[in-house]
């Protein structure tokens, strides 16, 4: 093995040891592989059986193009066959996380994909996967949070609005957020400005909003100040738009970016020069995460290397970064003092433990 593969062995290993906190991910992108491979053969899936052909099946082809198509062709809704499925993946995806690194995450999910195939009853799946993945999370000693994810082109508004209110019912504490994902291009925000107008009402969860992905600016304006949004899902048209640089800044509106992701879907397509880092170095409110580390075939730490590698972040910055995201997290200011106080510990024993001053 060649120096330069040695130093890129030595900070892979380094950053996955790093604490993490993540504010995007979506649980239907996270499965482990060999999880989703035992339920898969268990439940008969019109998939490959053997494991290395399974593996082409669900991630994003090595050495492809970005292929906005191709990466969202790998969603399937239809492993599950009971709701011992969906608790059974959920439980396995959130106890991986901790070879992940991660000390804090708001995972994303969407029950009408994990009821759709079976009709199940889109509460008790919630119920279920929130049970679950808390109980991996006590398990490896990890903080999680969830948002409720609605696909703005598989559902109109008027359906999700009554899903939303039979979900909100279950009062689930551990529940923070909303999440608009699906297809930003046909969909545009001003379709669901009643839904969203609903949730600021409630005052029960703040918003993320996909946006600014594969569509233009104008998408982010129109998702902060049409639906209210706390939270930009990927946002990576910002850095050609100056205005809405200075807007997030004093709007204190974080986006959530991905950069494997970003380039995958063609939505970024030059990795080494993700715009995160300019937006960073600008002040503009930015968050590291890995979107679905399973379709992508690298998990956040392999984001974490890039933004190290490519875009000249060293520790001190991530740890910022990390604590800006604990920031734009959505909790109380009291718990995220709390967050905040345990994660520079866990940074301190990071530092300790690998000799970094």
């Amino acid at each position: 093995m060649n120096q330069k593969n040695d130093s890129a062995v030595s900070l892979s290993v380094l950053l996955r040891d790093f604490p993490k906190v993540e504010l995007h991910r979506h649980l239907e992108g996270t499965f482990p592989v060999k999880k989703l491979y035992e339920l898969s053969l268990k439940n008969g899936i019109d998939a490959p059986k053997e494991f290395d052909d399974f593996i082409e099946f669900i991630q994003f082809p090595r050495d492809s193009k970005p292929d906005f198509l191709t990466f969202l062709e790998k969603f399937k809704n239809n492993w599950y066959r009971s709701y011992e499925d969906v608790y059974w993946i959920t439980y396995h995806s959130v106890k991986d996380f901790i070879n992940d690194g991660i000390f804090y995450i708001e995972l994303r999910f969407s029950p009408e994909h994990f009821s759709l195939e079976n009709d199940f009853d889109r509460g008790k799946v919630t119920r279920l996967i929130v049970e679950a993945g808390n109980k991996a999370a006590e398990e490896t000693g990890i903080v999680i949070k969830y948002l409720l994810t609605f696909n703005r082109g598989k559902q109109s508004e008027d359906e999700m609005i009554p899903l939303y209110n039979k979900l909100k019912k279950l009062d689930l504490a551990d529940v923070v957020g909303i999440d608009l994902a699906g297809d930003e291009t046909n969909f545009p925000p001003a379709l669901f400005k009643n839904f969203f107008d609903l949730v600021e009402a409630d005052g029960l969860y703040k918003s993320s909003i996909h946006a600014g992905e594969v569509s233009p600016s104008r998408q982010i304006w129109e998702s902060i100040d049409i639906l209210h949004a706390a939270r930009i899902g990927h946002g990576i048209s910002t850095i050609k738009d100056a205005k809405l640089q200075e807007y997030l800044k004093e709007r204190h509106v974080c986006l959530e970016q991905c950069i494997t992701s970003n380039y995958q879907t063609g939505s970024w397509p030059d990795e080494k020069n993700h715009p995160m880092g300019e937006l960073y170095r600008k002040g503009v409110p930015v968050t590291i995460n890995s979107d679905d580390p399973t379709i992508q075939g690298i998990d956040l730490t392999g984001d974490y290397v890039k933004a190290v590698e490519y875009l000249g972040f060293s520790i001190d910055d991530l740890v910022e970064l990390n604590l800006e995201a604990i920031d734009y997290s959505f909790n109380t200011e009291e718990y995220k003092k709390s967050l905040k106080s345990r994660y520079l510990e866990k940074v301190r024993h990071f530092k300790e433990k690998h000799k970094l001053s």
